[in-house]
């Protein structure tokens, strides 16, 4: 949204209550995706198998159902609840503000279940990855600018390319201590089908080529401030040098996972204050 909004804010005023809006039905979509993500993860097995000296705050899933948090009934409740209220604010956002927002929004509810959910179930397929990079990268960013300028805007999409693939790197980052469990679920994600040494390696490459990227976009015509969101590649250097020297533990002895998500949530506030201030 950040890198949706600041790209809207260049091209006109920035309408506030339909931000508000989007803002909400995004966060109802992740809510719910997260819940029926665990109830997935959980009957498959995958979650119940992470082994207690693999399991950290940002991987081995939500939890809820592994910890009786909540029960299957509940979660499920709260998948479709905020399911539906997020579904209810998109059609409100399509029919009163803008319906060229309607393919992004089905094209985003269709990826966003199939992540987990069947038939699909991308990342058991070794197909989560891409589409993550999809999601939290364009899609999510074009719906914003969107309803904002109620037209699709190529920057867009060169903008958030980078957000989404550093969001995939965090996702990949976070498959590292599920190895084992996800192996025996069946869950094939990139780590599983590579094996640890040599997703170490994807994993450098991944980061690489987003910054690769980053860099790229003044030649396509932004304001050199866009360059402001190559400020965390220095995490991604040190969490890329920890995961390939100890690609089999380094989620117990160094915090790679936390500098993961790191360099995404900086990625997308700096490039989004450097559009601004271009």
């Amino acid at each position: 949204m950040m890198v949706g909004g600041s790209l809207a804010a260049r091209d006109g005023a920035i309408d506030w209550w339909w931000l508000g809006v989007t803002g909400v039905a995004l966060f109802c979509m992740e809510v719910a995706k997260n819940a029926w993500g665990d109830v997935y993860d959980y009957d498959s097995g995958t979650d119940l198998a992470v082994e207690p000296a693999d399991r950290t705050p940002f991987s081995g899933g939500k939890r809820v159902l592994v910890d009786r948090l909540l029960t299957r009934g509940q979660t499920w409740t709260l998948a479709f609840g905020f399911g539906g209220i997020g579904a209810a604010l998109g059609a409100y956002l399509v029919f009163a503000r803008a319906p060229e927002a309607l393919w992004v929004g089905a094209v985003g509810l269709a990826l966003g279940w199939s992540y987990h959910g069947p038939p699909l179930k991308l990342a058991y397929r070794g197909l989560g990855e891409l589409d993550v990079v999809l999601c939290y990268g364009p899609l999510i960013s074009l719906a914003t600018y969107v309803v904002q300028r109620r037209s699709y805007e190529l920057d867009v999409v060169w903008l958030s390319l980078p957000l989404g693939v550093f969001t995939a790197a965090f996702l990949i980052a976070n498959e590292f201590p599920d190895h084992a469990a996800d192996a025996g679920a069946g869950k094939r994600n990139l780590v599983v089908r590579l094996g640890k040494p040599a997703a170490a390696r994807l994993l450098a490459v991944v980061w690489a080529l987003g910054f690769g990227g980053v860099a790229a976009l003044p030649a396509l015509g932004f304001p050199a401030t866009v360059l402001f969101g190559l400020a965390p590649l220095p995490l991604a250097v040190w969490a890329g040098a920890r995961v390939l020297r100890q690609p089999e533990t380094f989620h117990r002895h160094a915090p790679v996972q936390p500098a993961a998500l790191g360099v995404f949530v900086l990625y997308a506030v700096m490039t989004g204050v450097g559009v601004l201030v271009g």
